[in-house]
């Protein structure tokens, strides 16, 4: 399989994968938002995906297409921060620089047309941020396509764009610190054994425990992400158990979706590093 296969392959497994509490898995649909939705997301992506396998198309434009795919669903936002980290990853698979190093040269190579694209593709869907305030910045990004003027006054490149929020989004964090969390996952999927979506969905305990999401931090303020991971390290390893934390969570409206994207890039890394399935 190219690395193109092994993206929307790996958006499908994590999609696939359950138990991984509060998120949509086989066994469990969100009020709005369902399995189906996620199956269809994985398939519109692809183009997007293949434009970033593309070394000559402009990365940003490869995410925004694969966004716009994506959302081609009843559904809306189903793997916005699944393809952020897909995105520069399969670049870097298609150029034989699946390296923390590999990608660290994906991300130092974007430019402000990237950066351009990357506001953009907010526009397509609902992410979880909220409306600009008065008082936002112009490189809010929140602001969205209206944000292209400052970034080209500004020179700033997709690369900075994710250095400001590193300390506060744990996909920009992975951006600027060579994907350490997703290599690290994706070295205990291949370690692990039986079925890749019970790897997976054991990777993805591991990663909410080890530490706070960054999307429950926002929905819900950064003393329950705190609590969402010590009660996802005392169910670590045992997926029983997790059955019923998954049941808690939906109840709790607590949704770890940024771990759920790291699963997603772990898995493709595993994948192109020969776990099979």
């Amino acid at each position: 399989m190219s690395p193109v296969d092994h993206a929307e392959l790996a958006l499908l497994l994590e999609v696939a994968s359950t138990p991984k509490p509060g998120n949509v898995d086989r066994r469990r649909d969100h009020a709005d938002l369902r399995f189906e939705h996620f199956l269809a997301g994985a398939v519109g992506a692809r183009p997007g995906l293949g434009a970033a396998a593309d070394p000559d198309r402009p990365l940003g434009d490869a995410f925004e297409r694969a966004v716009q795919g994506m959302s081609q669903q009843d559904g809306d936002n189903t793997q916005f921060g699944c393809l952020l980290l897909l995105v520069p990853l399969v670049r870097a698979a298609s150029t034989d620089r699946l390296s923390p190093a590999g990608v660290d040269a994906v991300v130092d190579a974007t430019t402000v047309d990237d950066a351009v694209a990357f506001y953009r593709a907010f526009e397509h869907v609902d992410v979880a941020v909220d409306d600009p305030p008065p008082d936002a910045t112009a490189l809010d990004v929140r602001q969205g396509a209206d944000a292209e003027p400052a970034i080209r006054e500004q020179g700033v490149t997709l690369a900075d764009v994710m250095a400001t929020s590193a300390d506060r989004d744990g996909n920009a964090a992975e951006w600027t610190g060579g994907f350490e969390r997703t290599f690290a996952a994706a070295t205990a999927v291949r370690d692990d054994t039986g079925p890749v979506t019970d790897r997976l969905a054991r990777a993805f305990l591991d990663l909410l425990a080890e530490r706070p999401d960054t999307l429950v931090a926002t929905e819900h303020g950064s003393e329950t992400a705190a609590a969402v991971s010590r009660r996802a390290a005392a169910v670590r390893g045992d997926l029983d158990a997790a059955e019923d934390l998954a049941a808690q969570f939906r109840a709790e409206g607590i949704n770890p979706g940024t771990t759920a994207d790291l699963t997603a890039a772990a898995a493709f890394v595993a994948l192109e590093r020969g776990v099979p399935v």
